[in-house]
């Protein structure tokens, strides 16, 4: 864990050329993590969980992001494609067989999340699954008592999401978003700068993407042997199999569905529950979202993958905050002020996996003036929760039941400003969002879009 810790920090430093005002920044304030979370941890008070979906994001992020903890052991893993599942029991068993010098086989698979929820000894999960998986099984498992970790973004619907809100809330349960911008020390860092004036009034947001090209037409192909397909598409609608519209049967590149908009909305909430997100904890606006919302956007006439291409939209808040997001727009997210701008993004951009994204290198926090990053902030002023571990800020937060760096209700809302966004790209027209009913003033059309009709029996909400 120090390796990976020490590796993202340096990364930062050498991004943002900031030199010692920054690097004492990064090393003073205390991690949200305690030292104790590192060491060993006795059986009887570890955290025991679940993987549900063992995919590409699982294996990249999800489970050795959690695995490298001692309060967590994985002691289960649920998939919907055979081999995948066997993937992802080897890919746990390995890590704690090379982790003890000896052989390990404390693996647990399940080929139905329902079954796996049933299993009294498993406290939380992790759900890594396509995006209208999210919701449901995420108030399936708080119902059932588990603490969920949940890919963002955090709902296929604005509909889904509120259920999904509410049941955390009713349940008590731990729910981690992620929004591992969180966890970066340059997007809390750039908050509260904004949050703590210094670039005066804050005027508007601009917030970079990347975009998804078209795709070719697709033959049916016959459903592998191995593959629970109809579980797979959930409350979607009946559509013939095709690899390309699912993930790959060899290796872990990345999945076809996300760019279908049956199963998602493309990079608008792929990489804008990030971005999005950061921009709303900037401008202090977690527990909203915009009022007016308008743009354009392009989407391929043919093939299979349907999801946007090049396009811009835009956003009005009730504070006239104004807000662009674009592909057009350099890859991050940038507050501009009366008194300046400061950008932020992850260090080198998006992931090299992201079709047209911006290829360049950008700082990871760079500003109008330089003196405004050297800025300190006081402690009278506005300070955000410090955490440089996303998946080790959740497991805290179920040790001590606090509220997580990234809780439902915020990510509920990002997802909102997202959909909202998407929704305006078809609409081709100005949408007005009542952001405390969450419901369009006057239009019920608009108002049609908030929920999908589902297939049963996977209804949820």
């Amino acid at each position: 864990m120090s390796t990976i810790r020490s590796v993202s920090r340096r990364s930062f430093l050498s991004a943002s050329g900031k030199g010692a005002a920054v690097a004492s920044l990064l090393g003073a304030a205390p991690a949200i993590v305690p030292a104790t979370v590192f060491g060993r941890t006795s059986p009887s008070n570890r955290i025991n969980v679940a993987a549900i979906g063992t995919g590409r994001i699982s294996r990249d992020h999800d489970m050795p992001e959690t695995l490298v903890f001692d309060t967590a052991r994985i002691m289960a893993v649920c998939d919907l494609d055979r081999r995948r599942l066997e993937d992802g029991k080897r890919f746990v068993n390995d890590f704690y067989g090379t982790q003890s010098g000896k052989p390990y086989d404390g693996v647990t698979m399940y080929d139905d999340y329902r079954e796996l929820l049933l299993n009294k000894d498993i406290d939380a999960v992790l759900i890594s699954t396509p995006d209208h998986w999210h919701a449901p099984i995420a108030i399936a498992a708080v119902e059932a008592g588990k603490d969920v970790y949940l890919q963002k973004p955090a709902s296929l619907t604005i509909a889904e999401g509120r259920a999904l809100s509410y049941a955390v809330q009713r349940t008590g349960r731990v729910l981690q978003l992620g929004s591992q911008n969180r966890s970066l020390p340059q997007h809390r860092y750039a908050c509260e700068l904004v949050r703590n004036g210094r670039i005066g009034q804050l005027k508007s947001v601009e917030v970079g993407l990347a975009a998804d090209p078209a795709g070719e037409v697709e033959p049916e192909m016959p459903v592998p042997a191995h593959f629970n397909y109809d579980m797979w598409l959930g409350s979607t609608s009946e559509v013939f199999y095709t690899e390309k519209r699912v993930h790959p049967q060899v290796g872990y590149d990345r999945p076809g569905w996300l760019r279908c908009e049956q199963f998602g909305a493309g990079m608008i909430t792929g990489w804008g529950a990030h971005h999005i997100d950061t921009a709303h904890w900037g401008m202090g606006a977690e527990h909203t979202g915009p009022v007016e919302i308008w743009g354009t956007a392009e989407f391929p006439a043919s093939g299979l993958w349907d999801v946007h291409g090049a396009f811009r939209t835009e956003a009005r808040y009730a504070d006239g905050v104004h807000m662009i997001v674009s592909d057009s727009i350099q890859n991050g997210v940038r507050f501009i002020g009366t008194e300046g701008w400061i950008f932020v993004n992850r260090v080198g951009g998006v992931t090299g996996s992201d079709p047209l994204a911006f290829r360049g290198n950008p700082r990871a926090l760079d500003a109008s003036d330089p003196k405004i990053i050297t800025s300190v902030i006081g402690p009278d002023e506005i300070h955000l929760i410090d955490s440089r571990d996303h998946h080790g800020n959740w497991l805290e937060a179920i040790r001590t039941r606090a509220l997580p760096l990234a809780p439902v209700e915020v990510g509920h809302r990002s997802c909102t400003a997202c959909l909202l966004h998407h929704m305006a790209m078809r609409a081709g027209r100005r949408l007005h969002w009542d952001p405390v009913r969450e419901r369009f003033r006057d239009d019920d059309e608009a108002n049609g879009w908030v929920s999908r009709p589902q297939r049963p029996p996977y209804i949820t909400a």
